[in-house]
């Protein structure tokens, strides 16, 4: 008997579906959706291909196209109309992610996840109250607890709009603890809070900045977010989330950090959401344009090594697309 050739017997058509391990369904898909309180009209984002800036007026006509796809979740991101050193138009009862989950919450039946930060509100562009001289010290940057009350402030306005999920990214020190009671005093224990628990300093995050208007104004956030060569810090990190309510974990970027998704499957049994990013993203339609890779393939392997690695949701750019295919 010849071994060599039994492993083979599983890989013909007709069988290959029965055994396969990993299974990636619409289902387990958020789209993430961009509304610009400044935009009349939807406006493309360049480095992002087939994404768009949308205005308040066309942010329903763009949830229903994702819900066409099978995809049942979204994650709001906000382009506000103004800007201060605060960001208090992230909190604002008539602000743009407020507004938006109102109208999207009434005539869809969309998962509303809404993202908690607030780089796309300040005018300095970083993820919270700056230090007194941030601007002229390096090792400067956000003051940690009074950040926290803010978070806070944004979350609770969140829900009070009809978001059905809260996802606070900022990384700080104590968001998942401060949030949580937030919102238990205004009455939302049921809003669950999908934490960017190990959210690294990454280079991948480029194209989203644009897409944003959320890339710093001076310096980098790396006093904050993770340093990307370290592992068990995110062990670390996430623990701390956990402990203090995290429903569920999210590790970001994706694509080139499978090993940490793997490592917060194993050690933790919270549902696992991976982001894959912006960069990611763009990288593969980069080289899909120039005819080295075939997209439609190599954006659903990205998503499958992401599900195999132990992610439960996957957070991407992909998700429309990948969805019609499933």
């Amino acid at each position: 008997m010849n071994l060599s050739d039994r492993p083979r017997r599983l890989r013909t058509d007709g069988v290959r579906p029965l055994v396969s391990e990993t299974r990636l369904e619409a289902t387990d898909l958020v789209a993430p959706v961009f509304v610009d309180a400044t935009a009349d009209e939807r406006v493309p984002i360049e480095t992002m291909p087939g994404h768009e800036r949308v205005p308040l007026s066309e942010a329903v006509a763009r949830v229903r196209e994702v819900l066409e796809t099978g995809v049942e979740a979204v994650m709001l991101f906000g382009i506000p109309e103004s800007k201060d050193e605060r960001g208090t138009r992230a909190w604002a009862e008539d602000g743009v992610v407020q507004e938006a989950t109102r109208r999207i919450t009434a005539e869809t039946d969309a998962y509303v996840i809404t993202d908690v930060c607030l780089c796309e509100y300040t005018s300095h562009g970083h993820c919270g109250v700056l230090e007194d001289h941030a601007r002229e010290d390096p090792n400067l940057t956000v003051r940690n607890d009074e950040t926290l009350d803010l978070l806070s402030k944004i979350a609770v306005s969140h829900a009070e709009a009809g978001a059905d999920m809260v996802a606070p990214s900022s990384m700080t020190d104590g968001m998942v603890g401060a949030i949580r009671e937030g919102l238990d005093d205004a009455g939302f224990e049921s809003v669950p809070i999908m934490s960017y628990a190990a959210k690294y300093e990454s280079a991948f995050y480029g194209p989203f900045r644009d897409a944003a208007d959320g890339a710093p104004a001076f310096g980098d956030r790396r006093h904050y977010q993770m340093d990307p060569a370290n592992a068990r810090e995110a062990l670390r990190e996430v623990r701390l989330d956990v402990e203090q309510g995290a429903d569920v974990l999210m590790v970001k970027p994706a694509l080139a950090y499978l090993d940490i998704v793997r490592a917060v499957r194993e050690e933790f049994d919270h549902p696992v959401a991976a982001y894959n990013v912006s960069g990611e993203y763009a990288m593969l339609h980069a080289a899909a344009e120039k005819g080295w890779v075939d997209l439609e393939e190599t954006a659903y392997e990205s998503l499958v090594s992401m599900k195999r690695a132990g992610a439960d949701l996957i957070v991407t750019y992909f998700a429309e697309d990948v969805a019609a295919r499933l």
